[in-house]
């Protein structure tokens, strides 16, 4: 596409959105310092580098065999590195505990250390990165149903120095870059049917998270995930959405929102000016859920510009930390983290773009005829005009040039795996 082109339409779009009282410059600077942290688990299908890795569980499900899949550690960053070229701004990178560079060595979860990790901070640090983090409790011989919440004793004090070790590495790592490592907690643990220990599996885990938190660190931040059900743990989750609700307010926590671990029929967006009422920060996984938590890659559906409206409209800009967590091994990888991340920046500039102190100013004064109309009309205004400006300004592909490069990648170098 011609760069002549893009900036004549982001004339006019500039112009238009003036009338409203956007300013589309500044819309610009703001998606510039919007940083989403990719997840590195969509290069491989959540599979990682342990030297004894077991079949994937805890209740999750990567479907498909599209060729290309990263299979070491050095396949895996350039395929990073080649998805964050063909995406506008700066971006980090989020890992999982089972994604260390252990060197050929087995390496058991609770043994791990800031030196499996060593290798990413430096790679990190030389490519304009920064790291986000994971503990890991699925795929494993001691995962079971049941892991920070197991009444044995001896697996759950397991689990509990996995996590606390893998503080420890996102703090170092936070160390490193100068910025804190946010460190997500997520367990898949649940049952499958009846259960009538409710109260007790919650009491431990309660307990395994109170022992995990007791040490505060300085350079990473904690938050905690939920969960609706996962595969096989149909009838019960013990980290419920409840549950982790009431920690996080409680202890001043952040808490994370996986646009995939509702009830098909609740709105993930509600949920922000809800819980940050009570809580800091939130951390984002943003997903699409098909049905059920089947990890699609993101798209600029409803619930997730929803999401980003809502958002901007509560001015909690800097209270969100933007994660995405989807994974499709049914299609080319590279291609699914570039249409994932820029759908996510898609829906954030179409939210910055809202002229909402108007919207609101209206609202209040019971005009609500003026208000849907706004609203109705922003969903045809020429955002993407601005977000194609901000691809070039970028230098980065705009629109479906991106195809190209993918489809040059996956001959290249993809198809040779």
């Amino acid at each position: 596409m011609k760069e002549q082109l893009i900036h004549q339409a982001y004339e006019i779009a500039k112009e238009r959105y003036a009338e409203l009282g956007i300013d589309t410059e500044k819309v610009i600077e703001q998606l510039q310092d919007f940083h989403l942290s990719m997840h590195c688990w969509q290069a491989d299908d959540v599979k990682g580098f342990e030297v004894q890795a077991g079949d994937l569980t805890g209740g999750i499900q990567s479907t498909g065999n599209y060729p290309g899949a990263a299979r070491t550690i050095d396949e895996l960053r350039a395929d990073i590195l080649k998805a964050k070229s063909l995406i506008p701004g700066t971006h980090r990178l989020n890992l999982h505990e089972i994604y260390g560079d252990f060197q050929g060595k087995v390496v058991d979860r609770d043994e791990v250390t800031v030196e499996h990790f060593q290798s990413w901070i430096n790679w990190a640090a030389e490519n304009n990165t920064k790291l986000d983090f994971n503990s890991t409790s699925f795929s494993h011989p001691k995962s079971g149903n049941l892991s920070l919440s197991n009444p044995d004793e001896s697996i759950r004090k397991f689990w509990v120095e996995h996590t606390k070790r893998c503080r420890d590495i996102a703090d170092a790592m936070g160390k490193a870059q100068n910025d804190p490592c946010i460190m997500n907690v997520w367990v898949h643990d649940g049952c499958k049917d009846v259960s009538v220990n409710h109260h007790l599996y919650r009491e431990t885990l309660k307990k395994s998270l109170d022992e995990i938190f007791a040490e505060k660190k300085d350079w990473m931040k904690d938050c905690i995930e939920g969960k609706v059900f996962g595969i096989g743990l149909e009838s019960f989750t013990v980290g419920s959405h409840d549950f982790y609700t009431a920690y996080a307010a409680k202890n001043n926590m952040m808490l994370t929102i996986d646009t995939g671990h509702y009830h098909p029929t609740e709105v993930p967006g509600d949920k922000v000016s809800a819980v940050l009422q009570f809580v800091p920060e939130l951390m984002l996984h943003v997903s699409r859920p098909v049905r059920w938590d089947s990890d699609h890659v993101t798209i600029m559906d409803d619930n997730t510009q929803d999401l980003f409206s809502e958002i901007v409209r509560a001015g909690a800009l800097d209270r969100v930390h933007y994660g995405l967590d989807f994974f499709d091994g049914s299609i080319n990888r590279i291609g699914a983290y570039v249409i994932g991340s820029r759908s996510a920046q898609k829906c954030m500039c179409k939210a910055l773009l809202e002229p909402r102190e108007l919207i609101s100013k209206l609202e209040l004064a019971g005009e609500t005829f003026q208000v849907l109309q706004l609203i109705e009309e922003g969903k045809t205004m020429p955002w993407n005009a601005v977000y194609d400006e901000f691809c070039v300004r970028n230098n980065v592909p705009v629109g479906n040039e991106v195809i190209a490069a993918i489809k040059e990648y996956e001959k290249s170098v993809l198809a040779n795996r």
